[in-house]
């Protein structure tokens, strides 16, 4: 199926591992046209060396809780590609933690990059967008923002604010033209999971440990997800063929969901 991307052009924040990663890759066998940002640029470009080979791809170095930042970005990028079409607001991380083990600092921390993180980009790619004829923008989101965790507490608030944020984020921008969804995730293979299983000192390979938290936290299909298994889902709300979807979510968690 022709998605309608090629030529498109999508900004990705937190591109240079996981998800980001994965649908920047997507997003360039489509024909689409990148703006790709991360906190180490260095890495950024060495995780896409081939993807420059396959279409044109602009990279920054961008922490996206700081405006200016954002908006130095958000500029150049709409100035090389001439335009933006759509945007992935990813960049993200979870604190794992006890609300008694969370210190002050770090909630504020939370809630700076979970909020401003998706809101400084969109507010600096908002006209840009509107100038779109299929503007989309999609909020990668877990299904942690509407079933909290305890050993999630911080990240669990702050994406339920972002969740519902997103909500109104669509009602805004619907007149402009500009789509919003948001895509919810489970557990999923990354770094940051490889990072805590080593950490953990198992005895065990990483599917087995994993597979064991994958049973010990309800999911259905009994294994984390991959980047891939998100990036689909978040490449599909950025095509004009889902023109009449906004303010929708998508579970992409493995069943992992407990509400109705």
């Amino acid at each position: 199926m022709d998605l309608q991307l090629k030529g498109r052009r999508i900004l990705i924040t937190g591109a240079s591992s996981g998800i980001g990663l994965a649908t920047a890759r997507m997003l360039a066998a489509e024909g689409a046209r990148l703006a790709l940002c991360a906190r180490d640029e260095d890495r950024l470009r060495a995780a896409i060396t081939d993807l420059a080979e396959m279409t044109d791809v602009v990279t920054a170095s961008c922490d996206v809780t700081d405006r200016a930042s954002v908006n130095a970005f958000v500029d150049d990028a709409v100035g090389r590609l001439g335009g933006l079409d759509g945007m992935v607001c990813n960049a993200g991380r979870s604190l794992m933690r006890t609300l008694d083990e969370t210190t002050d600092d770090e909630i504020r921390d939370e809630f700076d990059l979970k909020i401003f993180g998706a809101l400084n980009v969109i507010r600096a790619g908002r006209k840009a967008l509107a100038d779109s004829d299929s503007a989309s923008i999609v909020i990668v989101n877990a299904i942690l923002s509407r079933q909290p965790e305890l050993r999630l507490a911080v990240t669990a608030a702050a994406r339920a604010g972002l969740l519902n944020l997103s909500r109104s984020l669509a009602g805004d921008l619907a007149p402009e033209g500009i789509r919003v969804n948001s895509v919810l995730l489970g557990l999923v293979d990354t770094g940051q999971w490889h990072r805590r299983y080593q950490e953990s000192g198992s005895e065990h390979d990483f599917d087995t440990w994993s597979a064991d938290i994958a049973r010990d936290r309800g999911i259905a299909l009994g294994r984390f997800g991959t980047a891939d298994e998100l990036a689909f889902p978040v490449t599909t709300l950025l095509s004009p063929l889902n023109s009449y979807m906004t303010g929708a979510t998508l579970d992409v968690g493995g069943g992992v969901h407990r509400y109705v």
